[in-house]
C-alpha cells in the first residue's frame, strides 16, 4: 500500500518572523496610542498655546508664555513642596515597613498565608472606598474622636484631623501607606523567597543570627528590589490625587494642594487647559526623572 509522499511546510521568511511579535503587539499598541500617547502629545502642543475650555477654537500660540508664568507662579512651587512633604513622609515608611512586613511573613508557620492575606487585603480595597471610610474616621464625630473621648473624659476636645494645616496632610499620608505597604510587601516578599536558606545557615557559623542576619544577608541581596520599591513608590506619591479630592479638596489652606490636584484646578475649576497642560509637563519631567533614576540605580532590566 502506497502513501503519498509528505511535503514539507515552508520555512517562514525572516522577514515574516520579524512581523509576527510585531502582528501580536499591534492591538495593544494601538489602544496604548490612542489613549496615552495621542493625548500626551496633544497636550504637550497645547501647552505652548492659550487654550481655554472650548477646544473647537483654533490654537493660538504663545511661545514659552506659559512655562515663564509657571516659573514665576508661587503657587506652583507651593504645592511641589507639599508634594514633597507628601513623598518624603510616605516613601521610607513604605520602604521600611513594607520590608518589615515581608520578612514577618516569610516564615514557614500554619496559617501565615493568612497573615499575608490580611496584610495584601488594603490592596484590593478601591482607593475611594479607602478615603471615605478614612475620612469618617477622622470626623470630628468620628470613630477616632470617639475612642479619645472615651479614654480622656469629658475635658477632651475634638481633634479636626482634616480641618488642621498641620494635621491634614499626614492624615492622607497614612490612607497611602494603609493602601501600599501591602502591594510593595508581595515584592519585597519575591526577593526574599529568592534567597537561598543556605546563606543564612552559613551566616549563623559565623556568628550572624537573628535581626543581624538580615543586615549581614537579607539587605545587600535585597537592593535591587528596596531600589524599584522606593523609585516607583516616589512616583506613585507624586502623582497622588484621590485621597486629596476625596478627603480634603486640597485644603485646609491649601497644606493638602499636590501637584496632580493643582493640575485639576487648574483644568476644571479655572478653565485655564493651556497652563493646566504646562503644569502635567512639569510633572512628567519629575516622573521621567524618578524612571531613569530607577533604571540608573538598579541597573537590572528583570525587575521593570
Amino acid at each position: 500500500m502506497s502513501t503519498a509522499p509528505v511535503t514539507p511546510s515552508p520555512t517562514p521568511s525572516l522577514l515574516g518572523r520579524r512581523l509576527t511579535p510585531w502582528g501580536f503587539l499591534a492591538p495593544a499598541l494601538l489602544l496604548l496610542a490612542v489613549s496615552v500617547l495621542v493625548p500626551a502629545a496633544m497636550a504637550l502642543v497645547i501647552s505652548f498655546t492659550a487654550t481655554g475650555l472650548d477646544m473647537s477654537e483654533p490654537l493660538r500660540f504663545v511661545g514659552l508664555a506659559n512655562i515663564r508664568r509657571l516659573l514665576t507662579d508661587p503657587v506652583f512651587f507651593q504645592v511641589l513642596g507639599t508634594t514633597f512633604l507628601f513623598l518624603v513622609g510616605v516613601v521610607p515608611p513604605i520602604v521600611f515597613g513594607s520590608l518589615a512586613l515581608a520578612v514577618l511573613v516569610n516564615r514557614s508557620l500554619p496559617g501565615i498565608h493568612w497573615f499575608r492575606a490580611a496584610f495584601y487585603t488594603p490592596v484590593l480595597v478601591s482607593i475611594v472606598v479607602a478615603a471615605i471610610a478614612f475620612r469618617w474616621l477622622y470626623a470630628e464625630n468620628g470613630l477616632i474622636n470617639g475612642w479619645l473621648a472615651a479614654l480622656l473624659g469629658g475635658t477632651f476636645e475634638p481633634i479636626g484631623f482634616l480641618t488642621s494645616p498641620l494635621l491634614a496632610l499626614p492624615a492622607v499620608m497614612l490612607v497611602t501607606l494603609w493602601k501600599g505597604l501591602g502591594y510593595y510587601m508581595v515584592i519585597f516578599l519575591a526577593g526574599l523567597q529568592g534567597i537561598s536558606p543556605e546563606l543564612y545557615e552559613a551566616a549563623a557559623l559565623d556568628g550572624s543570627e537573628g535581626w543581624r542576619s538580615h543586615l549581614d544577608i537579607t539587605l545587600p541581596l535585597l537592593r535591587p528590589y528596596i531600589t524599584l520599591v522606593a523609585v516607583i513608590s516616589a512616583i506613585a506619591a507624586t502623582k497622588v490625587f484621590e485621597e486629596v479630592f476625596l478627603m480634603t479638596q486640597g485644603g485646609p489652606a491649601d497644606s493638602t494642594r499636590t501637584l496632580v490636584y493643582y493640575v485639576y484646578d487648574q483644568a476644571f475649576s479655572e478653565l485655564e487647559i493651556s497652563y493646566a497642560c504646562t503644569v502635567g509637563l512639569a510633572l512628567f519631567l519629575i516622573v521621567l526623572v524618578f524612571s531613569l533614576l530607577r533604571y540608573l540605580l538598579t541597573g537590572d532590566r528583570s525587575l521593570t
